[in-house]
């Protein structure tokens, strides 16, 4: 069996990135043109594949990068975790916005420990869910995502493997 090898370096990640913005909005532009739901299917094949290959402790980027929404249930299960109350985890760890909305209130995030979650097997659903490429709508859902694409290896082959299967034409953009 053939081993594709996958960008994972940051910095080179990060200069491409530079380099294929108006590219990417081209992308955005044709896949709003394409059928959602067979999107959809390559990119959730793709991901599959590139997130088995990449070693997310390698890198842990998001978890320096991104600002973690945090539900109440995530609380009091870190708390239970933790051995302490939900208000100390609050006090500690969380901000609340006006709306209610709960943050971790740090960035990068306080349980990121030499790249690895320090309460991996209680991460948020937010973490786990990181890039949300296993969801549908993708078409619908990349705006948000192209955010990560110079952040995160996962996103940025899932997307360059993308193009390249759907036979989108790069040459005038390189």
């Amino acid at each position: 069996m053939k081993t594709r090898l996958y960008t994972t370096d940051l910095t080179i990640i990060s200069r491409q990135a530079k380099g294929r913005e108006k590219e990417n909005e081209a992308f955005h532009i044709f896949l709003l043109s394409t059928h959602a739901v067979e999107t959809d299917t390559r990119v959730h094949h793709l991901n599959a594949a590139v997130e088995a290959a990449v070693d997310c402790t390698e890198c842990g980027n998001c978890c320096r990068s991104l600002m973690i929404n945090v539900t109440p249930a995530e609380v009091d299960t870190l708390a239970t975790m933790m051995k302490k109350s939900s208000i100390e985890i609050r006090e500690k760890y969380i901000e609340e916005s006006l709306q209610g909305s709960l943050v971790m209130n740090t960035i990068p995030c306080a349980f990121l420990a030499e790249n690895k979650c320090s309460i991996y097997q209680n991460r948020f659903t937010e973490c786990r869910d990181f890039p949300h490429l296993y969801k549908p709508g993708f078409t619908r859902r990349f705006t948000g995502t192209i955010l990560h694409y110079a952040t995160c290896p996962i996103v940025y082959n899932v997307i360059e493997l993308l193009k390249r299967e759907m036979k989108f034409e790069t040459a005038e953009f390189r």
